[in-house]
């Protein structure tokens, strides 16, 4: 579902002729031992290539041309062994469309006190060469990440890991198709959006679909695959009696796997790696797609409820960036709270479609009435989540620009048992607390659905906002309602000069 081998990072690293053919030689042979070095680290997912060193503006103009045609090829980092004068890196930075990471480092680590002597610094130039490319890049508006610090460090490496991965979920972005299968809930306001702005901010392609295409699906679908789902739900879940075979809803449970076979049927022949649905729009689907959804988001599907193709396209892009991680990434909604005098929570929640990837045991499969779409009663996993550090994230149209809202949490353990809560769940602590939280969110205008994950964290959508070019508000442990205000009226004036080019 998600295959990240083709994919790789450039590695150019900048010089002059100035220096001679001697010291470009050790350059090129230092770069070379660096990114050796990066392939073998294990917080880094993705290959990393090194391209010959840079040292003129035509080869640095043909590096970001390469570049931006070659598919494998999602991002670049450069780096300036020694001094490379920025004039020449204008036209190549002014046409890369590539992610850029700066990587500000040095070959050697430490000093070498006893025999440093001028051809070592000469060689050793990147705390000003890194300074000189840094000018050009702020002076250009070019927005980037940049990681200080000596290439051998875990705290180096691990950053390069994050946007690596980052850049992953981004490189998904510019060619996801997200299957709208019914229209958007109706007279809610947070999930629509304009799709064409969205296509060119993102890249992704949004469109809508009726449901009876995901019927002529299932009606296509053969007994024994039937069959073959029914006992993969009996040995991965934990199911109700009435569910078990001769149980008086296993027809419930049969047509819950017509669904996913259909469902998954329909977005694999159209290249959908992302869609929605609304219980308002089933045609003639016996139930809401329960199971189905949440078995489809943890394969790494993006799903947004009620026609919310911005968190669906969203959840996708941060599936990817967490290929591999042992934590989990889900479509969530802010349901209800819990207010005392103590310490207040939130108990996130849906009416199904919560992702198993946060499941923190066996899920249980169970089917409950659902008081709204006036179809049968669905089957859903049933589970809560494992207690740690989370966030929960909201993409939002502001009709000038999208927006970003990021809100790190705790998540914790249920106060007691919740054995008449039919749905997948988990209670946060919002940070710094649920009153400034609370307050913040609204006040940035942040939507009830969200995605939630354990896998990343605030650096990685840091990150994806700067190569968006998108704003980002983060509440934290930090915040203060006073200066959240006087950041977004900031915001405000910035992107009305950043979109007018003021």
């Amino acid at each position: 579902m998600i295959n990240i081998e083709a994919k790789e990072i450039w590695f150019v690293t900048g010089s002059q002729h100035l220096y001679g053919d001697e010291t470009l030689n050790q350059v090129a042979a230092d770069s070379k031992a660096i990114v050796n070095g990066l392939n073998e680290s294990k917080h880094i997912p993705l290959k990393i290539v090194w391209k010959d060193t840079v040292k003129t503006a035509d080869e640095i103009t043909d590096i970001c041309q390469d570049a931006n045609a070659n598919k494998n090829c999602i991002g670049i980092v450069a780096w300036m062994h020694t001094f490379s004068p920025a004039k020449m890196w204008i036209k190549g930075l002014s046409l890369l469309k590539k992610p850029l990471c700066h990587l500000h480092t040095q070959f050697n680590a430490e000093i070498p006190w006893g025999r440093i002597d001028m051809d070592y610094m000469n060689l050793h130039q990147s705390a000003h060469g890194d300074r000189e490319f840094g000018f050009m890049m702020s002076r250009m508006r070019k927005k980037r990440k940049v990681i200080v610090g000596h290439w051998k460090t875990d705290r180096v490496q691990q950053k390069l890991g994050i946007w690596s991965r980052v850049v992953l979920g981004w490189d998904e972005l510019q060619h996801l198709k997200v299957a709208r299968i019914g229209d958007n809930m109706r007279n809610v306001a947070v999930t629509e959006g304009d799709k064409v702005a969205a296509e060119m901010k993102f890249g992704m392609a949004v469109n809508g679909y009726d449901s009876s295409e995901v019927v002529a699906h299932i009606d296509k679908i053969s007994e024994e695959k039937i069959n073959e789902l029914l006992k993969k739900y009996e040995a991965d879940y934990n199911l109700s009696q009435d569910l078990k075979e001769g149980g008086s809803q296993r027809d419930s449970l049969v047509d819950a796997a017509k669904i996913e076979l259909g469902l998954r049927s329909f977005l694999d022949e159209g290249g959908f790696k992302a869609f929605t649905d609304t219980f308002e729009n089933l045609g003639k689907l016996k139930q809401l797609p329960g199971i189905a959804v949440q078995r489809l988001m943890a394969d790494g599907y993006g799903f947004g409820a009620e026609g919310d193709w911005k968190t669906a396209a969203l959840l996708r892009a941060m599936k990817v960036m967490a290929v591999g991680l042992e934590e989990g990434t889900s479509f969530m909604e802010d349901y209800t709270y819990h207010f005392t005098p103590q310490k207040s929570y939130v108990l996130g929640s849906h009416m199904l479609e919560i992702c198993p990837s946060i499941a923190d045991a066996k899920p249980a499969c169970e089917v409950h009435p659902l008081g709204i779409g006036g179809k049968e009663d669905p089957v859903r996993l049933v589970f809560n989540a494992p207690k740690g550090d989370a966030l929960n994230a909201s993409l939002i149209d502001m009709g000038n620009r999208f927006r970003l809202i990021v809100n790190e949490v705790e998540a914790v353990a249920p106060e007691a048992d919740l054995p008449n809560l039919p749905v997948a769940r988990v209670l946060w602590d919002a940070k710094p607390n649920l009153e400034v939280a609370a307050t913040s969110w609204i006040l940035a205008g942040g939507a009830h659905h969200t995605v939630y994950t354990q896998a990343l964290t605030t650096e990685f959508l840091e990150d994806f906002a700067d190569i968006a070019g998108i704003e980002l508000l983060v509440i934290d442990e930090k915040t203060s309602i006073r200066e959240f205000k006087d950041k977004i009226n900031a915001n405000e004036a910035y992107y009305h000069m950043f979109q007018h080019g003021m």
